[in-house]
């Protein structure tokens, strides 16, 4: 049962764990960071039987699955007890999916448990969604028509009858935060995609998000497309008929956005590592996946977190995929995992106050 509690206080967030591929390393991490919270507050969206194994896997002696059917009940329960929400539609024989290989019952798996998350979010049973790695080929075998987590997400955040709304993915750690005019698409189709609404919207959707994390009026530095942000034109002209009039409206708007910038140079500028380096801005927009995620990844998988902006609820992931050689091992770093979840938490108190 599904009964939505009180509005959550500033220091007791619920959220809502997803399984993941259960081939790859999702449940171990999850597994390895339950067993080190005191208080993990969550519900973990999945099936009792993978988590029971990851558990087992990390040598997490101190902690037992319970399967819940209402939502109040894992809130109760204490931290060495997980409570499992199965979602409809699991496959029956998940538990014999080969572990650290695509497989199609894991998509089938990790998209069922993605949609139950969003409804328990829709339902305000919880106040923020954490997912662990799926992977992209077992969703395609699945038969999704959606490449990943953001558009998945996307669609089925939707309310009823209406349209979903605009989402952009954001990609950050302590230094660094990226946000994406473009995500899961080929370099050709992301160039054509980068047009004025484009970079308008998700300069709109990065000033709008900030304030979750304690950032009201964010410097926003904004990325060329081409080679020295175009040169004035002479390698591409990108940068003067789209990215700058977009900053212009933006700024008209009152959104504090910069550039472009050369691409080569400005996340460099935005790194903010004190007291050596201040950052000169708060936030990064890139125009496409490979720009503003390589820039992140290379200071370290262990501290990135990918957020999901524009959605009705939070939304966060660790900042690494499936890692089908670890998986089974009991090895997984569930580092990223954590800074996913202090990042959720975050965000969900940083709403509360904007309220």
């Amino acid at each position: 049962m599904i009964h939505p509690s009180a509005p959550v206080s500033s220091s007791d967030v619920r959220l809502a764990v997803t399984m993941g591929d259960a081939c790859g390393v999702g449940p171990e991490i999850i597994a390895r960071w339950w067993a080190s919270e005191s208080r993990p507050h969550a519900v973990v969206v999945g099936d009792p039987a993978v988590l029971a194994r990851a558990l087992q896997w990390v040598s997490a002696t101190g902690v037992t699955v319970r399967l819940v059917e209402d939502i109040e009940e894992a809130w109760r329960l204490p931290a060495g007890v997980m409570p499992v929400w199965q979602p409809a539609g699991l496959p029956a024989d998940l538990l014999a999916a080969p572990v650290g290989r695509v497989d199609v019952r894991a998509g089938m798996a990790a998209a069922a448990c993605i949609r139950q998350a969003v409804r328990l979010a829709q339902q305000e049973a919880v106040d923020a969604i954490v997912t662990a790695p799926l992977h992209k080929e077992a969703l395609a075998l699945a038969g999704e028509p959606y490449p990943g987590h953001t558009e998945l997400l996307q669609a089925e955040g939707a309310p009823p009858g209406q349209p979903p709304a605009p989402v952009r993915m954001m990609l950050a750690n302590d230094q660094l935060k990226t946000v994406l005019v473009t995500i899961h698409v080929g370099l050709r189709q992301a160039i054509e995609q980068v047009t004025l609404p484009a970079v308008l919207g998700t300069l709109r959707i990065t000033h709008a998000a900030a304030a979750l994390w304690g950032m009201p009026a964010p410097r926003i530095a904004v990325a060329g497309l081409n080679p020295h942000a175009g040169e004035g034109g002479l390698f591409g002209d990108e940068e003067v008929t789209i990215i700058g009039p977009a900053i212009e409206a933006a700024r008209a708007e009152g959104i504090d956005a910069r550039g472009p910038y050369a691409p080569d140079t400005v996340f460099m500028r935005a790194r903010h590592a004190p007291p050596a380096h201040p950052g000169e801005f708060d936030v990064v927009v890139a125009m496409y996946h490979d720009q503003g995620l390589i820039p992140v990844k290379y200071l370290g998988l262990d501290q990135g977190v990918n957020v999901t902006l524009g959605l009705p609820f939070v939304r966060t992931s660790p900042d690494h995929g499936t890692a089908f050689d670890l998986a089974g091992t009991g090895r997984a770093d569930p580092a990223s995992f954590a800074h996913a979840v202090a990042m959720a938490r975050q965000m969900v108190r940083g709403r509360l106050a904007a309220r």
